[in-house]
């Protein structure tokens, strides 16, 4: 356990995080036009034409982290004859209550996503919105755009629909108690216990949850493990950094929200309506990566092979799992990050090539990621057979600058992490760790240390190194107010 004397840890924290919003040109606090037009929403569900489906009667649930309010979707699964599973994904309704242009979309759509910071989360619709208003919540009766996919035995979709519905949440359940009832090792939530057959239907998703991803492995997507660490505070104090791992339950979200995407996608595409995509083009760095699997015994194509890099991965996990998660982030980082793009009917966006899927357009976080909110737009107009509310340069703006804002975030969030830890790290200048680098271009070397979940710039002697070289720094600079962590090759 890591100890620091300085006992104002967390406000410390949120004035670094509100400064790092404003450099990188997000806003930390919603305008008064905004804070106006949230005090005249009320929270009674607006007048809906008949087509919209009363499906209160499903056993919905919501699996999330331990202290998520904005609960964007919820999950169902039904067993049909034959074989077949219907599985069900219903997204909140963001859109019945934040009007297009409005003052609430205006701040939405300039910071596009909510920012998680370690010390205050910077949401991007007010709380009264995302998590209430808006939120899925537990036995609340909520407006929802509703996927609904048919899995045949082996876990390919037969078919899909997308329509309006309203839903209610029967169990409002974490990942981390889930997951160890899935996998033996915990007891039954109480929460699902308290609803007959809900524990059934949750079995029956992440069996199908299996499936799909089984299907994505063999069409090569590819299989990660990365570590995401967050502060431990005691009252305001960092005691540690914990790292987050994935687990049963997350899967169960994550395979149902990428077959939602897809489905979105190609549905939009049917109805002759463009669709803001979420793209992995095909990597840049593929050369490096081959290098990397050459170190581990693997040998790769010359030409990206999604298919052949997945098999890569399985198994460096399964020969040395301790470091798999450091092999992930040097690939990932190789790979290159995604952005948004338009895809037109008619033309192709290139697809996502992580996932190995073609056709992907996030939908499913519309209180927490705005080009959600867009499709979820798009989406109204083409059930309702209503015209595209986007203009052609409108949207070709919007993923552009979706892609941009979305960066910055993700840098403010990292900026503060590395702030967290350079406060637990202060102390300990002058000691030695092993490391792996994660990032080396122009700008700068990066490693992260092996036995502790942080992350920080190489300096001095760096000829002949490169992504996934392991080697043993000493830690000589902490800069917390800029959460600078640097180290020497020792």
């Amino acid at each position: 356990m890591i100890n620091t004397n300085d006992r104002q840890h967390r406000s410390r924290l949120q004035r670094i995080a509100r400064r790092a919003m404003l450099e990188r040109g997000l806003l930390p606090d919603f305008s008064a036009p905004a804070i106006a037009q949230l005090n005249e929403i009320h929270g009674h569900i607006p007048a809906v034409e008949e087509t919209v489906r009363d499906l209160r009667s499903i056993l919905w649930c919501s699996i999330d982290n331990d202290d998520s309010n904005d609960l964007d979707q919820l999950t169902a699964a039904i067993e049909m004859p034959d074989g077949f599973i219907k599985i069900l994904v219903a997204i909140a309704d963001v859109d019945a209550f934040v009007e297009k242009s409005s003052a609430l979309d205006t701040h939405a759509q300039h910071n596009t996503t909510s920012v998680y910071t370690a010390a205050q989360i910077f949401p991007m619709l007010p709380e009264k919105l995302s998590n209430d208003i808006t939120s899925l919540n537990y036995e609340a009766d909520r407006l929802a755009i509703i996927v609904e996919i048919i899995i045949a035995r082996h876990g390919a979709i037969a078919s899909s629909d997308i329509y309006r519905g309203i839903v209610r949440n029967r169990a409002k359940l974490a990942y981390n108690s889930v997951a160890a009832w899935l996998e033996g090792s915990g007891p039954m939530p109480q929460a699902i216990d308290r609803v007959s057959g809900l524990a059934e239907s949750i079995r029956l998703q992440h069996s199908v949850a299996q499936k799909l991803k089984a299907l994505r492995h063999m069409q090569g997507a590819l299989e990660f493990e990365t570590i995401e660490a967050h502060p431990v505070f005691e009252e305001d104090e960092i005691k540690d950094l914990a790292a987050e791992e994935r687990n049963s339950a997350k899967d169960i979200i994550e395979d149902f929200m990428i077959a939602a995407n897809g489905v979105t996608a190609r549905y939009l595409t049917a109805k002759n309506f463009p669709s803001l995509r979420r793209v992995v083009r095909t990597p840049k760095r593929w050369d490096r990566i081959v290098e990397l699997a050459l170190q581990h015994g693997f040998v790769l194509t010359q030409e990206p092979d999604s298919r052949a890099l997945d098999q890569f991965l399985v198994a460096a996990k399964a020969a040395d799992p301790l470091h798999f998660p450091d092999l992930s982030v040097s690939v990932i980082k190789l790979l290159g990050y995604g952005e948004y793009v338009v895809e037109f009917p008619g033309s192709s966006s290139g697809g996502h090539f992580g996932l190995a899927v073609k056709d992907y357009a996030h939908s499913t976080a519309p209180n927490r990621r705005y080009p959600d909110l867009i499709t979820q737009r798009l989406l109204k107009a083409a059930i309702a057979g209503s015209r595209v509310p986007y203009g052609i340069d409108e949207l070709e703006f919007l993923a552009a600058h979706c892609t941009e804002a979305e960066n910055a975030a993700q840098k403010v969030e990292r900026q503060v992490a590395k702030s967290a830890a350079a406060i637990l790290l202060e102390t300990r200048i002058g000691e030695t760790f092993d490391a792996i680098i994660t990032g080396a271009a122009a700008k700068g070397t990066w490693v992260r240390l092996l036995n502790l979940p942080v992350e920080g710039r190489l300096s001095g002697g760096l000829e002949g190194e490169d992504v996934g070289h392991k080697l043993r720094v000493q830690l000589v600079h902490t800069d917390v107010e800029r959460g600078y962590i640097d180290f020497k090759k020792v």
